[in-house]
């Protein structure tokens, strides 16, 4: 239908622009054509007019690619928040932690209005500002719900190829930069990585976050990242407990250890195999606390 053709390519979406060096959503926008851009630049403060020292210094942005169609559940759109722990990067090593959240929109989604952010932008800080919001039931869902409910609808092998798509996202992404990074064996970092779905369950990578946000939105969201930061500590291991050698700590997973890591665990009784062998849990139970009372027993790690 040429009608119809026509006008979804009036409505699609070109691209989102981000400023790389703020947070929680602030100066993020949305544009169809390039010229849009360009009308923005025009009425931006930092525009050439006034005097030297009146001007604030130019920004720098990232432009990318905006995924108009979006997985949506309850007709809103969401992205995950995934958390992966570097302790070195030469050699690479990285650590997955298994639970995550997914963070819903308060407002369904619409390609009507670009302008909306409460239906386009995720981000806890903008949502929670959402005349409807209620702060008790949040807009977001553990990542165990979140597996759960697309196993439910699509099947565990549709859902093992996107959670595996995943775990390329995290190594490839940590591999491209992996020379460039200095690399100082008294250091780490855990990265909060922000991942969107699109309707064919296809990953897609929206931004990686240096010292990702831990403030708590309700009791839930607080329980997780107090653990989450329990177990980082812990494998860092500044009291020397750990062999070097453990496959897991708490809720992480070693995935990548100058190679991928091969998962030991074995799967439930009836259930038929994974088709891969990654070292990854994503999204399934996180009995951190059964683990790190076998590891007090065997070599005296901190107890939970």
């Amino acid at each position: 239908n040429p009608v119809g053709l026509k006008q979804w390519y009036q409505r699609r979406v070109r691209g989102i622009m981000k400023p790389i060096a703020k947070s929680q959503g602030k100066g993020i926008f949305l544009f169809k054509k390039l010229k849009d851009i360009m009308e923005w630049k025009k009425e931006d403060s930092w525009k050439i007019d006034g005097t030297k020292d009146d001007r604030e210094p130019v920004e720098n942005y990232v432009v990318q690619r905006y995924i108009d169609n979006p997985y949506l559940i309850g007709g809103r759109k969401f992205d995950i928040r995934c958390y992966v722990l570097v302790t070195s990067y030469i050699p690479l090593k990285v650590w997955l932690y298994r639970s995550g959240f997914g963070r819903m929109s308060n407002t369904r989604y619409s390609l009507d209005s670009i302008e909306d952010t409460y239906v386009h932008l995720t981000n806890v800080a903008i949502q929670k500002t959402a005349p409807d919001y209620d702060p008790e039931k949040g807009c977001k869902w553990s990542l165990i719900q979140l597996r759960m409910y697309l196993l439910a609808k699509h099947g565990p092998e549709a859902v093992e190829t996107l959670f595996r798509g995943m775990d390329d996202i995290f190594i490839k992404s940590l591999q491209s930069t992996q020379k460039i990074m200095i690399n100082d064996k008294h250091c780490f970092e855990l990265y909060g990585y922000d991942i969107l779905i699109d309707e064919s369950l296809k990953p897609w990578l929206l931004e990686i976050n240096a010292s990702p946000s831990l403030t708590a939105s309700n009791q839930q969201d607080y329980d997780l990242k107090f653990k989450l930061l329990h177990d980082v500590l812990t494998i860092i291991d500044m009291e020397g407990k750990l062999t070097g050698k453990e496959k897991r700590v708490g809720g992480f997973d070693l995935m990548w250890n100058d190679g991928p890591v091969h998962c030991e665990e074995l799967s439930m009784e009836g259930a038929p195999n994974p088709p891969y062998t990654t070292n990854t849990m994503l999204g399934c139970f996180n009995n951190r606390e059964d683990n790190l009372k076998k590891m007090m027993r065997s070599h005296g790690s901190p107890k939970s």
